[in-house]
């Protein structure tokens, strides 16, 4: 299979890449970018490579080679930060980027230099139960019934299971929610994150008892979402999923549409993986011009399809409507607006001490 043949892949590619020779600004004639991704990425960024190298061939005239880099997004910054000489990082987290601005890597204010927020398509968390949903696992408040075993990857190293924790939390929370597949809704989420003062979902004690209930019903926690992927579907452990809408579709198309079926509860949380240029590595390799490029490509009307395709949703709002289909409408509510942002919800959910910390030490 596809998918277990990439997760047998090493994590991270070769270190060649460490060692990067830029031959660009000598003729112009070739680079080579290192694009720091988390992890399940890699069928999205290799069509995305291809189809950038063609164009900036046949624009710039120049050869352009993408190696691409994966594993748990947050793994993914340290290793920038220790080294790795990414001319971009494309990860889950917004914060795990700020880990590398703080390192000094990159600039401060990088969450606009790239329309949306500088992320290029959107995701959200949904629900992978067994062919017929045996459980009747419907909304977030079946996954608290006794009995129902969840599966979902460790919030302290996964991405997409931090994400899955805020969307538990906000929705037993009761978060403010929007149709994101309307761009007047998008407009006033926006709007409403950057009018919130405070922030009462941190203090709501049904939240916290959630969340509690959840994990005691979380039989293990892998360490990526990829992982959890390969425990539910290929192990046959838990009743349901929680990971990346693409994810769950991958799980379909992987290993079959008559094991499995998507869930999409009534609300869940808009997730918003970011890009950045790493302006340290850039200026020093003269790679700047085509990082620029490949970033501003993702916005392009041919990558948004191509995101479509692969079940990640198109910021334009207009590719996102021909894969309604697939990317069916559902209640979001954002990370910005309910919690005040990623600096303030790491803190609180899951610094060392933090929330997740006090509830799973005594599951």
């Amino acid at each position: 299979m596809r998918l277990l043949k990439k997760i047998v892949a090493p994590a991270v590619l070769a270190l060649s890449a460490i060692g990067f020779v830029h031959h660009a600004s000598a003729q112009e004639k070739s680079a080579t970018l290192l694009n720091v991704s988390y992890d399940p990425t890699r069928e999205l960024y290799d069509e995305v490579n291809r189809l950038f190298a063609k164009q900036y061939k046949s624009t710039a005239g120049v050869d352009v080679k993408i190696e691409q880099s994966h594993g748990g997004s947050s793994k993914q910054a340290r290793s920038v930060v220790d080294g790795l000489k990414a001319d971009v990082v494309t990860l889950a987290l917004g914060y795990d980027i700020t880990a590398i601005e703080k390192a000094g890597l990159i600039e401060k204010g990088w969450e606009k230099e790239f329309p949306g927020n500088s992320s290029p398509y959107t995701s959200t968390i949904v629900f992978v139960v067994r062919k017929g949903n045996p459980k009747g696992i419907k909304t977030w408040a079946d996954l608290v019934k006794q009995g129902n075993q969840v599966i979902v990857a460790n919030p302290k190293t996964s991405g997409a299971a931090r994400w899955a924790f805020l969307a538990g939390w906000g929705d037993a929370a009761k978060a403010k929610t929007y149709d994101l597949s309307k761009a007047d809704q998008v407009k006033a989420s926006t709007d409403a994150a950057a009018a919130a003062k405070d922030h009462p979902a941190y203090n709501s004690a049904e939240a916290r008892a959630y969340v509690a209930a959840l994990y005691k019903n979380v039989p293990v926690l892998d360490s990526g979402a990829r992982g959890s992927t390969v425990t539910f579907a290929q192990k046959n452990v838990g009743d349901v999923l929680l990971n990346w809408e693409n994810e769950a579709h991958l799980v379909l198309e992987e290993f079959g549409k008559d094991k499995f079926d998507i869930i999409y509860p009534p609300v869940s949380i808009l997730a918003e993986p970011q890009v950045a240029i790493v302006d340290k590595t850039v200026d020093a390799k003269g790679t700047r011009k085509i990082a620029e490029a490949y970033l501003n490509f993702l916005y392009t009307k041919e990558v948004q399809d191509v995101a479509g395709q692969l079940h990640y949703r198109p910021r334009d709002t207009e590719v996102l409507a021909r894969y309604s289909d697939s990317l069916p409408k559902i209640q979001l509510f954002t990370i910005d607006e309910t919690f005040g942002g990623w600096d303030k919800a790491t803190k609180a959910f899951f610094a060392d001490g933090g929330v997740f910390d006090q509830i799973y030490a005594v599951k």
